[in-house]
């Protein structure tokens, strides 16, 4: 592994620990560089931020499987949209993960620094349904038509199911999670998203 992606590494999982700030001493520390070397590869914190946020979705939405037409469209889309709910594998880590996410940018109102990493999520996050979904209709598997709002509806699900996790358990069952994020897919399929007219 680079030097780089030591810093990506450490930086992403102080992230996932609920660190709040990722000061360039305690990253390069962990990642077992110096702070000189990480401020080589990273000028500024936002630079680091930015880097590990983007590692994050990387990671936790894997493009292949998308482009596995031996498998139903819908069972695709459904498995990549629920690698975003469980970006790490396991329901209970993924509590964890968002549990630390939701209290580092909920109150983060008057951080800007904040602001903008949820920013860089959001922005990752889009880029990638969006490119899901233009996968799907350039295969003719999904009608043509409007895929930032078919990516908005499906971001919000997984947006609320997210802050459902993070809230004290409830009888939600990984079943009911599953069909909320299917019944999500059906209407990205099955219902008319006519793209809007450019003015």
């Amino acid at each position: 592994m680079s030097t780089r992606d030591r810093i990506i590494a450490a930086a992403t999982a102080m992230m996932q620990e609920g660190a709040t700030r990722l000061s360039v001493r305690a990253v390069a520390a962990r990642a077992e560089c110096g702070a000189s070397t990480l401020r080589h590869h990273f000028p500024t914190q936002r630079d680091l931020v930015n880097a590990a946020l983007t590692a994050t979705y990387d990671a936790a939405m894997p493009d292949e499987r998308i482009r596995d037409t031996s498998i139903p469209p819908r069972e695709r889309l459904r498995e990549c949209i629920w690698r975003l709910l469980d970006p790490v594998g396991t329901p209970a880590k993924a509590r964890e993960v968002w549990t630390n996410l939701l209290s580092v940018f909920a109150g983060a109102e008057g951080d800007p620094k904040i602001r903008a990493g949820y920013q860089v999520l959001v922005a990752q996050a889009e880029r990638r349904v969006g490119a899901w979904l233009a996968i799907l209709e350039e295969e003719g598997v999904l009608p043509p038509g409007d895929n930032a709002r078919r990516s908005g509806l499906l971001l919000t699900i997984v947006d609320g199911l997210s802050i459902a996790r993070a809230l004290p358990p409830s009888d939600t069952s990984l079943e009911d999670e599953a069909a909320t994020i299917g019944f999500a897919v059906d209407a990205v399929f099955d219902v008319a998203f006519p793209v809007k007219p450019t003015p």
